[in-house]
């Protein structure tokens, strides 16, 4: 054991593991094997995964953000002193894996009651140079495991703790406005051109549910989405320098996006999207979505008013929306598309409940309610499902 932990100490590459709570504790116990060390080492796994070793070995390598991965990730040659020190180095992440509590138990002098944990077969270097040469879709750090991000107060792209697991086949009708969307974002995975998105339309139609389903789809294929808030527009230029490296592909996704005429925020998009000195990033394309066709809240008097170019405004106002590549509009659903909404949500959830039934009580909310859409038939399930 006294060997292990002087090899753990002498990690290069895995450096930062060295302060994982876990590792912590183990690297405790290997340097004075006690019964309380080794409670403290158990505790710690079972609170960080569940209680196996291998599983979690695997996933602290995988999630590294270690210069290697960043090496392969920008598309740079990695020496080969920098290979053979990740080779070394797995092969110590992989006899820590390899540890079982029979093994650690014989190193104590102790007879009592100690909890024990999972271990699992994992070969650690195979599955490590495997994800390295296919990096763009597995990707490092945060972005390894984690399919949806937002940006927090300080600008920091974090990930979403509880993310939205909206399956396409959870969808129904607009197949051809979602197909558009999917099309594109395939482009984007195959580092082809990809146009910006503006997906307008009625609220509840699905437009943000369409963008969080093509990422869930895509997840595997090496898509990530970041969702950025209005008043965070100006912070997109910073995310593009510091995403443009990665190897995977991102949707930094704005929801309901309106702009009062004057909004500073206004010229910010606009100049992200097209006509600032930031040069289009080849693995990143912006979605967004907004209930309004030109997105600016645009009144009469700006048609009507004293401005002597009035044609000029208007265009200016109308302006943002054409630097979108591709412009979706999502419209309310007729009647028959909303009642198969209902029932393909009905059937899902398995209510019981006879298809007249169903359809009558949804005619009567949308009646209510003054109109259709895919949110409220999700409203309307939701309610028969807590009665």
């Amino acid at each position: 054991m006294k060997e292990l932990k002087s090899r753990l100490d002498t990690l290069c590459i895995f450096r930062e593991l060295l302060t994982d709570p876990v590792i912590v504790k183990l690297s405790a116990f290997l340097e004075t094997p006690t019964g309380s060390a080794y409670a403290e080492f158990a505790a710690a796994l079972y609170n960080a995964n569940g209680g196996n070793l291998s599983l979690y070995i695997k996933e602290l390598c995988e999630n590294s953000e270690n210069v290697y991965v960043r090496t392969v990730g920008e598309g740079k040659n990695t020496p080969d002193y920098m290979y053979f020190a990740l080779c070394e180095e797995l092969k110590v992440m992989q006899a820590i894996s390899d540890l079982t509590p029979q093994k650690l138990k014989t190193e104590i002098d102790y007879n009592g009651f100690l909890p024990g944990f999972a271990n699992s077969q994992t070969n650690l270097l195979q599955n490590y140079l495997y994800r390295a040469e296919n990096i763009g879709k597995y990707g490092y750090g945060i972005y390894a495991k984690n399919p949806m991000f937002y940006v927090d107060e300080s600008g920091a792209i974090v990930p979403v703790a509880h993310p939205d697991q909206t399956q396409l086949c959870d969808l129904v009708d607009y197949e051809r406005e979602r197909n558009i969307i999917v099309e594109n974002t395939k482009a984007l995975l195959d580092g082809k051109p990809a146009a910006n998105i503006l997906l307008t339309g009625d609220a509840g139609t699905g437009k943000s549910s369409t963008v969080k389903a093509v990422a869930n789809a895509l997840f595997k294929e090496g898509l990530r989405i970041i969702e950025v808030r209005k008043d965070q527009l100006r912070a997109i230029p910073m995310l593009l320098n510091e995403l443009s490296r990665n190897p995977l592909k991102f949707v930094l996704f704005i929801d309901d996006l309106s702009f009062l005429k004057d909004d500073d925020n206004f010229n910010a998009l606009k100049a992200v999207l097209e006509g600032s000195v930031s040069a289009k990033s080849k693995n990143i394309v912006i979605y967004a979505t907004s209930n309004r066709r030109h997105i600016i809240k645009e009144k009469f008097s700006d048609r009507e008013g004293d401005d002597i170019h009035r044609n000029d405004t208007v265009q200016e106002l109308v302006s943002l929306s054409e630097r979108f590549g591709i412009h979706i509009s999502f419209s309310k659903p007729n009647k028959e598309t909303f009642l198969r909404i209902v029932r393909h949500l009905a059937e899902t959830e398995n209510v019981d409940v006879p298809t007249a039934e169903l359809e009558a009580g949804a005619e009567r909310l949308a009646l209510e309610r003054g109109g259709r859409s895919a949110r409220l038939a999700r409203q309307y399930i939701d309610s028969l499902l807590a009665k």
